[in-house]
């Protein structure tokens, strides 16, 4: 058995020859919330996960294992509701798509509801509630099998979405101390 106790964010700084060549733990989003699980590659590699507490997996990072094994993380496909805007009228009114979709956006997040955010939709765990009170905002509510990363969050550090991260400077690189901010 494999005992991985790193993750690797995204493979970053790693091959892509690495990574390809590596086995594949393809898993739902409740198991990559856990910090320590069992899961069996696609291989049928038996592979015991002892992150830190807290620590998520998203798709596309890697584990180190202490033998230096990597092990490849994949979202698997899950059950999810899939939400886009309405193209109708309703009421003599155009839904504008954006502006439906960052209200629902809204109130998901008022209720702490995971989300997963994309251009065009939204995505969340199965809820019959949820589904009907988004339809009752005239949103296309389907339930679809497909992978879940939902954003981690603004002080969360490794967000989902798209699997990648943004760097924010704040000026301090010029030695510019004429005009401290704090954070």
């Amino acid at each position: 058995m494999l005992q991985a106790a790193r993750c690797i964010p995204q493979g970053q700084g790693l091959a892509p020859a690495l990574i390809r060549r590596a086995p594949r733990l393809v898993l739902d989003w409740d198991l990559r919330q856990k910090s320590r699980f069992f899961a069996d590659t696609t291989n049928g590699t038996r592979v015991g996960v002892f992150l830190p507490r807290g620590s998520v997996l998203r798709g596309g990072d890697v584990l180190l294992c202490l033998c230096g094994t990597l092990v490849a993380v994949g979202a698997a496909p899950q059950p999810v509701l899939r939400i886009t805007a309405c193209s109708d009228t309703h009421h003599g009114h155009a839904h504008d798509p954006a502006f439906d979709l960052m209200r629902a956006a809204y109130h998901l997040g008022n209720r702490h509801v995971p989300i997963e955010l994309q251009p065009d939709h939204l995505k969340i765990e199965p809820d019959h509630v949820l589904a009907d009170m988004l339809r009752a905002m005239h949103l296309n509510v389907a339930e679809v099998n497909e992978p879940f990363e939902p954003e981690g969050g603004a002080y969360g550090g490794h967000t989902g979405g798209q699997g990648h991260s943004h760097g924010h400077a704040h000026g301090h690189e010029h030695g510019n101390d004429d005009h401290p901010h704090a954070h």
